[in-house]
């Protein structure tokens, strides 16, 4: 891995998931590395060659500017809701791979129900590219936050699924010319 990338200091105990076992732990101030990855709100460091994940909410324990909520129009429709859900899911990285899952083609389906309260439940069902990935857990509590950081959304119900499973021509075309699978 080469070290061009972004140094940075643990500023603060903090959170984090080591990759690509998806074991937690937390990062102790002053240990230093290098950002390997910064997609979609989240970061992959390299600290003394091991890699971890930290979520965005975080960021600022490596000195970045923490990542906020997504807005919403009032009045926003079911659509809108199940645009905006696609969109945070875009925002959904595979801390080993620079591809968001949707266009790794890892979700199957995102539907959106009213509840009696009037808010919305987000029903996902997604896979993952090997069914023993240890980062599995992670990217489904990835989307499920991302999700529900919705407004009006109560809650969002990811399922993870392995019926279909899953193939490298599930990747959108950009996603295929990206990591050579064309």
């Amino acid at each position: 891995m080469a070290h061009s990338h972004e140094p940075f200091v643990i500023q603060r105990e903090v959170d984090a998931v080591m990759v690509p076992s998806g074991h937690a732990l937390k990062l102790q101030p002053g240990l230093a590395g290098f950002i390997s990855q910064a997609l979609g709100g989240s970061f992959t460091l390299y600290i003394e060659g091991n890699l971890y994940r930290l979520a965005g909410s975080e960021a600022d324990a490596i000195g970045k500017e923490p990542v906020f909520a997504p807005e919403l129009p009032p009045n926003a429709t079911d659509d809108d809701i199940r645009e905006l859900a696609w969109k945070q899911m875009r925002s959904c990285y595979d801390p080993e791979i620079p591809i968001n899952i949707v266009d790794l083609g890892l979700i199957y389906e995102c539907n959106v129900r009213v509840n009696d309260d009037g808010t919305r439940t987000v029903d996902v069902k997604m896979t993952l590219t090997a069914p023993g990935c240890g980062m599995g857990d992670v990217l489904v509590q990835d989307v499920k936050e991302k999700i529900e950081q919705i407004p009006t959304v109560k809650a969002a119900l990811v399922e993870l699924v392995f019926d279909p499973p899953w193939r490298r021509d599930m990747m959108s075309p950009a996603a295929q010319l990206q990591t050579g699978m064309m």
